[in-house]
């Protein structure tokens, strides 16, 4: 076998291969061409920047491409519950439900609460709405199915403290103060009347002829201010409730002594309200029915001093807050502890039973 060399080979030897180098061009790449031109001619003398190659990347795109949308079918058709439960599982964390809240001038405030929230949540709405300041003296009340007067605990859910619905509240004194004067707020001292003006209307504040005068008198200067004689004509308080039998003659009284008040703001009149009202036996006093050891009817009565135990509306015993140590209770049976006394070594325990089990438990929260 001989060997060409020289000019002349090598000539030979680029005209064989230059062929070749558009079809392999053009096995890899298929480059646009203007109009009007054919074919890219090879030209071994020209040098040709070099081309990058496009059909890797297309095919890589297209290869990408073709995952994601396996990928999306294949989450279409795995999670297609997930996606339609979703806004359902959202939709039932915000439930929310309809309070009404009776408040202590007789008007109605309703709000709406989470059905989990918790008591504490509907209180402080109700105490914005209030713009109150002092709330560790009122509380929520609610009915049970035995037509009972029950606390709403801020610390538990709602839903689980009121089976009924709708679900109505009242809004009340829970703690009476023993000094109202002691209180900053006149909105304080405004609803505090406003629950003793009630408690006296229903009875559950007992007071003579000359408490119910004296008291209404200070509640007609606090709504009507002073007395004026073309404005207040005859029986301007007749529309007015002071007592659970209010008579002609207790409204004239009333008015004799609204006529001296002139001069008095209704915070003043709020004020000697509250002074004159907490010197009354019952006041801040919340009875409760229930039977002593010997099975006679008497009357617990929870204050902001201690437990107090009545008998035909007397009062024969007193359990100061400090000398009790424990309070329980047993199936319909309430027991407190008490500490001992000077002369005594042990603790001694007196038990009180109750209508039912439910009225035991209901006794818990008034002594918290």
């Amino acid at each position: 076998m001989t060997t060409e060399t020289g000019p002349d080979s090598e000539v030979k030897k680029a005209q064989e291969e230059a062929p070749q180098q558009p079809e392999a061009a053009a096995a890899v790449t298929t480059p646009v061409t203007p109009a009007g031109q054919g074919h890219l001619e090879a030209n071994s003398n020209e040098k040709h920047l070099p081309q990058q190659d496009t059909r890797p990347a297309e095919q890589s795109l297209d290869m990408e491409e073709k995952d994601y949308s396996e990928a999306d079918g294949l989450s279409e058709r795995t999670t297609p519950s997930k996606a339609q439960k979703s806004p359902q599982k959202i939709a039932k964390k915000y439930k929310s439900a309809i309070c009404r809240v009776t408040l202590l001038d007789a008007s109605e405030y309703e709000c709406e609460v989470e059905k989990h929230g918790r008591g504490q949540v509907l209180f402080d709405l109700v105490c914005e709405h209030l713009n109150l300041l002092e709330k560790d003296y009122f509380g929520l009340t609610f009915c049970d199915a035995d037509s009972q007067k029950n606390w709403l605990d801020p610390s538990k859910e709602i839903k689980k403290q009121i089976r009924s619905s709708p679900w109505n509240f009242a809004f009340t004194v829970k703690f009476y103060p023993p000094d109202p004067a002691q209180l900053t707020e006149d909105i304080t001292r405004y609803y505090l009347c406003l629950q003793l003006r009630a408690d006296i209307i229903t009875g559950r504040l007992p007071c003579s002829f000359v408490t119910h005068a004296l008291l209404g008198s200070y509640a007609v200067q606090a709504e009507l201010g002073d007395y004026d004689a073309e404005e207040h004509v005859g029986n301007y308080v007749s529309e007015l409730r002071f007592a659970p039998n209010q008579t002609r003659e207790l409204e004239e009284r009333i008015m004799e002594l609204h006529k001296t008040y002139r001069g008095m703001t209704p915070g003043e009149a709020e004020i000697h309200f509250l002074e004159n009202a907490k010197k009354l036996s019952m006041y801040g006093v919340d009875l409760h029915h229930a039977k002593d050891s010997e099975g006679i009817d008497i009357m617990l009565g929870v204050c902001a001093n201690g437990l107090l135990i009545y008998r035909d509306r007397l009062r024969i015993n007193r359990f100061a807050w400090p000398k009790i140590l424990k309070i329980s209770y047993k199936r319909s049976n309430f027991y407190i502890k008490i500490r001992p006394g000077e002369y005594e070594q042990f603790e001694s325990t007196i038990g009180f039973k109750l209508p039912n089990h439910r009225s035991a438990k209901r006794l818990l929260p008034w002594m918290r």
